[in-house]
């Protein structure tokens, strides 16, 4: 590489082998549990106007304070790449006329953007998987949501992982628990971090969750929300709690979990790795893999009428950490990984052939319930070379072979390698699936490791019949 070549910009990252079959990993399975949960799928802009953020995440936060990536277009608007979903979601349900769906069940994935330190399982450009419903305000909703990521998080196969769970009351009792928080604090107000001192009087809340020493010895004894909560407050937490347990969910109560922003209401979780467990030692500090809450204020910080809504989001870096090595991941990876038929032409003359038998039965989709199926591919290029790599990856080979100058009837010899569990009379049944008729008997007793010993038998074109 030359030293002219560009580098890659700091905080990102080329996603490549495992680690992009991983990622793919996390996708499919989001995709395939948010369908069996009934969520739509729904794609907004990469970049938003800047007021999308700083009015829904909140002017004092560090995300639009510090970590946006912001800019001017050339018609002197200010713009800024997505540093979270929710803010560009919920503009699209004011902006699009979705409400005329609610209860809508949202579901999107993609790339996202924030200006920080990186870190292990943290990058400037990261991607997210999200989950959201909208205009729904009772408590079956959060059970609903919370249920579909714990079943995200199982169907991964990722271990070791519980649900924390806290309250933060409704308008009423937030509003009472904040004012409790800020007299106890200011009590301290010298012996606490910098941040928190900024935090007191805009934000008390996050006093809550800071990890520095200096202000982790006065939470254990801050009020608590409890003694604030309302009877309908009460009332809502213990219909989340009791529709876990129904769920068959594993959850904790985490009474300094909290949201900073006034929307924020009622639940407020994250999902945990348990301490000793492989997923904490994957992640190291970075330790929450997914969390969320109810956010019923959001949409009126952007000019929209009152509407419930409840949402979680999870970093698809580090679930796809914590995904490789696990038995589910291991089965799809040998999926990704292994052309299971691989075809290979003799000469370039069969090649056409070759790519013609290929076409069909990726056309047949050689849909199996028995076993996983990861494709079919032509190897091509010198021959010794392409039977190689195709033995090395494959668990099934075909070779094409000229059996006369018209190439009206072909030879087929079948090697099997690998350990996959492939018969002889399974590559019989997928030609014949695909409308490539075998002219031949074929025998188990045929079928051997070695490329010469299964053959050789005949195998007919559609429309042509071989040659007497």
């Amino acid at each position: 590489m030359s030293k002219n070549t560009p580098q890659a910009i700091r905080g990102t990252q080329d996603i490549f082998g495992p680690d992009a079959e991983a990622f793919a990993f996390v996708v499919a399975t989001f995709e395939r549990v948010r369908k069996l949960y009934r969520f739509r799928r729904a794609e907004m802009p990469v970049f938003e106007k800047t007021e999308v953020f700083s009015r829904a995440i909140g002017e004092t936060t560090d995300v639009v304070s510090k970590e946006m990536y912001s800019f001017e277009d050339r018609g002197g608007e200010s713009l800024t790449l997505r540093p979270e979903f929710t803010a560009g979601i919920s503009r699209a349900y004011l902006t699009n006329g979705w409400q005329q769906h609610a209860p809508v069940k949202l579901a999107t994935h993609g790339p996202l953007f924030r200006y920080e330190r990186p870190q292990k399982g943290r990058y400037r450009q990261f991607h997210q998987i999200d989950a959201e419903i909208i205009g729904a305000a009772e408590p079956q909703a959060d059970v609903e949501l919370l249920a579909m990521a714990d079943q995200v998080i199982r169907e991964l196969g990722i271990e070791g992982v519980t649900l924390h769970l806290n309250t933060l009351g409704d308008g009423d009792s937030r509003e009472a628990w904040r004012a409790a928080l800020i007299e106890y604090f200011s009590a301290v107000k010298d012996e606490l971090s910098e941040d928190s001192q900024e935090r007191l009087e805009k934000n008390p809340l996050r006093i809550l969750d800071s990890k520095d020493r200096r202000d982790r010895k006065f939470v254990a004894d801050a009020p608590k929300i409890d003694d604030f909560l309302t009877e309908e407050a009460t009332a809502f937490f213990e219909a989340v709690t009791s529709g876990l347990d129904a769920a068959g969910v594993k959850w904790q109560r985490a009474e300094s979990l909290v949201r900073g922003l006034d929307y924020y209401r009622h639940t407020a979780f994250e999902f945990i790795p348990d301490e000793g467990s492989d997923a904490a030692s994957k992640l190291g500090s970075q330790s929450t893999i997914l969390g969320g809450g109810r956010y019923d204020g959001l949409m009126e910080s952007l000019g929209g009428k009152f509407t419930p809504a409840v949402g979680w989001a999870a970093g698809i870096e580090r679930l796809a950490m914590l995904v490789e090595g696990t038995e589910q991941f291991e089965v799809k990876a040998r999926e990704y990984s292994v052309a299971h038929i691989a075809i290979v032409p003799e000469s370039n003359e069969t090649l056409p052939l070759a790519v013609e038998i290929a076409s069909k039965l990726r056309l047949a989709k050689f849909a199996r319930s028995d076993r996983p199926f990861g494709g079919i591919e032509v190897f091509t290029g010198s021959y010794n070379k392409a039977f190689q790599r195709a033995a090395k990856q494959s668990a099934a080979v075909l070779v094409v072979r000229s059996d006369n100058e018209t190439g009206e009837t072909i030879r087929f010899t079948v090697g099997k390698f690998g350990t996959d569990s492939w018969t002889f009379g399974d590559i019989s049944t997928v030609l014949e699936e695909a409308g490539i008729k075998i002219d031949a008997p074929m025998s188990q007793d045929n079928w051997g490791r070695q490329i010469e010993v299964g053959g050789p038998f005949t195998l007919t074109r559609a429309g042509r019949s071989p040659r007497a």
